[in-house]
């Protein structure tokens, strides 16, 4: 284990860097707490900074670790090969399983958002003796997505459509207006209040480098391609171990798709919850969400504290 340089600690008071070299990349992350382990994956076009409201709150029961996607924030960037696999997320779930084992824990709960619960659902399904629960946010299987198209979805995500165009169209198009397209597009009216000043210029700094942007588009390159080949064969095959899903009433999932039945017919016990809000769930909504994640992961007290801004629990 290595200690990187300039490591987000400010964001997580108490935690320590980690720097973890696997088959195919170094991890980036940190790590914080004691109790059962319980591994946070962040979404697009974020890093590992976005736990930064729900860590330290689930640091208090649990050895929290939170780590950078291969190719996002300061993991290392491998090469994405010629049919994308490198950035596949059965490679991305092999990256965080070793991760997680060098750090001496081979069982752990996962929560993962967007990108994150995409590899989430991955390394559930490939190591299921590895993960013992699992809490996916705001997503429904990437095959749903592809395969029952609708113009309504490809209106609001459109950016799955852009990212999966050869390189390098869409890295130009987006180098070339990072801030513009993080601003008015991927976080519009939400910041400072949601994404607080700091975590955006984190988000800004990674995606402004031309290495990390390619790696991103290189994930959904992978999403509509390898990653689509592996779901395709384990349709017949349920994830067992509990399954929490958190969702945004109010964004495309919640209002696109039945996200609860969409993941029931993809595992075995499932429950779930929908919030008034969209996508950006652990940073708009953070005791929330914490809240959610202690009650899954330890049936534990719910949180006291602010109203509930939930839709509905299941």
């Amino acid at each position: 284990m290595n200690t990187p340089n300039g490591s987000m600690l400010g964001f997580f008071p108490g935690f320590e860097p980690i720097r973890i070299a696997t088959a195919g990349a170094e991890i980036n992350g940190v790590i914080g707490g004691s109790g059962p382990p319980v591994l946070l994956l962040h979404g697009w076009p974020q890093s590992h900074v976005e736990w930064h409201r729900v860590a330290p709150v689930l640091a208090g029961h649990f050895t929290v670790i939170a780590t950078d996607l291969r190719g996002y924030g300061d993991s290392s960037i491998p090469a994405a090969g010629s049919h994308h696999e490198g950035y596949s997320k059965r490679e991305m779930a092999r990256d965080q399983i070793e991760v997680m084992r060098s750090l001496g824990f081979d069982r752990f709960a996962v929560a993962g958002h967007d990108r994150g619960a995409r590899v989430g659902q991955r390394m559930a399904s490939d190591y299921p003796d590895a993960v013992t629960k699992l809490a996916l946010i705001d997503v429904v299987p990437t095959h749903t997505l592809y395969t029952h198209l609708t113009k309504e979805f490809a209106t609001v995500y459109y950016h799955w459509f852009l990212l999966v165009q050869p390189s390098p169209l869409p890295e130009i198009i987006l180098g070339n207006s990072a801030e513009f397209f993080l601003r008015t597009w991927a976080f519009s009216g939400l910041i400072p209040e949601v994404i607080t000043a700091e975590a955006f210029a984190e988000y800004l700094r990674c995606f402004k480098n031309p290495a990390t942007l390619h790696a991103m588009c290189e994930d959904y390159r992978a999403g509509a391609t390898i990653d689509l080949e592996h779901e395709k064969n384990d349709l017949e095959k349920k994830i067992k171990c509990p399954v929490l899903v958190l969702w945004g009433g109010k964004g495309a999932m919640g209002l696109l798709y039945d996200v609860l039945a969409e993941w029931q017919d993809r595992a075995v016990h499932v429950r779930g919850k929908a919030f008034d809000g969209g996508h950006w769930l652990p940073e708009q909504f953070p005791e929330d969400v914490s809240a959610e994640l202690l009650t899954f992961l330890s049936d534990a007290p719910r949180l006291q504290g602010g109203a509930s801004r939930c839709l509905k629990l299941i």
